[in-house]
């Protein structure tokens, strides 16, 4: 483990034992039992629905498409009040709600070109499934080609996703990997990769703060473990929040972060420099999305962000 990994996480790990000892002595939450879930796909819209069972309602859709990348909206928060993402906004019109999009893939742009409205030519949908319809934790993938110009694929990226129920929380995993179908260089740009668009406009009241403190444009292009949105969508009278987790394993951790004006936020390798996959080789990548609404708690973060760490460990 390079230096860097190593004081981040000897860092963290001191501050949840520092949380968890004041737990241990005061008094402590009692466990939220998860809800169940469904995950229903229908072929014919493109669409994959989570449903609560207990009431029905649908409170987040992965949009699957044949020629459009795939991107997750809209989410509603736990209490069901609102909807948190924003699909295509005038500020941002490639943006649509949670997505991967990464730029400069062998010079090809995956992130904005290739999705401001009405273009095509870039990704093609191989497969869109439920891996586990229902239960405590739902599973789904998506897998699409991404094309050069001559319309040949030059990397292949699976999105499987998972999604579950604690208490006021949900808690959304992704697992990237992207197979190079020749060798590929993804150069060096102020974004790209994983990237959150939640609902903007001027004098909206909202804030993004990272596991270091930095808040808004102070946290553009710091690297930290998790950073975290919050926003007052209409509606409310608190904040809706998604928090984006790194993991120790990802290459880079802890990773630089992409924070624009609007509160567009992202994770993105790509800020530190150029990185390449030889014909053949795959690269797997690990986030998590925890999504609230109320005060933003740092120190429970952490320890969210702890329990994630540790989730792939061998």
């Amino acid at each position: 483990m390079n230096s860097i990994k190593f004081i981040f996480l000897f860092t963290f790990i001191v501050v949840s034992g520092i949380c968890w000892i004041s737990e241990a002595h005061g008094q402590s939450e009692p466990a939220m039992d998860p809800s169940l879930l469904q995950a229903v796909h229908d072929e014919e819209a493109g669409t994959i629905t989570i449903i609560r069972e207990s009431s029905g309602d649908a409170i987040l859709v992965q949009n699957a498409q044949e020629e459009i990348r795939p991107f997750i909206h809209p989410i509603i928060p736990p209490d069901g009040n609102g909807i948190i993402t924003e699909y295509r906004p005038g500020h941002h019109t490639h943006q649509t709600g949670l997505y991967w999009g990464l730029k400069r893939v062998n010079e090809r742009d995956f992130f904005a070109e290739c999705c401001k409205p009405g273009t095509v030519g870039y990704h093609q949908k191989v497969s869109a499934g439920v891996i586990r319809g229902e239960g405590e934790e739902v599973k789904w993938q998506t897998v699409y080609d991404l094309l050069n110009e001559e319309g040949n694929t030059i990397l292949t990226e699976t999105h499987i996703w998972s999604m579950r129920e604690e208490g006021d929380k949900y808690l959304i995993d992704l697992v990237w990997e992207g197979n190079a179908k020749g060798d590929v260089t993804i150069s060096e740009f102020y974004v790209g990769g994983l990237f959150l668009r939640m609902l903007w406009y001027e004098g909206i009241s909202g804030e993004v703060v990272n596991a270091s403190g930095h808040r808004n444009q102070e946290a553009e292009h710091q690297r930290s473990i998790w950073a975290d949105v919050g926003i007052q969508v209409d509606g409310r009278d608190d904040l809706a929040h998604i928090a984006m987790f790194d993991h120790p394993d990802n290459n880079g951790f802890p990773i630089p972060w992409r924070v624009d004006s609007q509160l567009g936020v992202g994770p993105s390798r790509q800020i530190m420099g150029d990185w390449s996959l030889n014909k053949g080789q795959t690269e797997v990548v690990r986030y998590r999305m925890v999504v609230y609404t109320g005060e933003l708690d740092p120190a429970n973060l952490t320890q969210l962000w702890t329990e994630f760490a540790a989730k792939y460990e061998n």
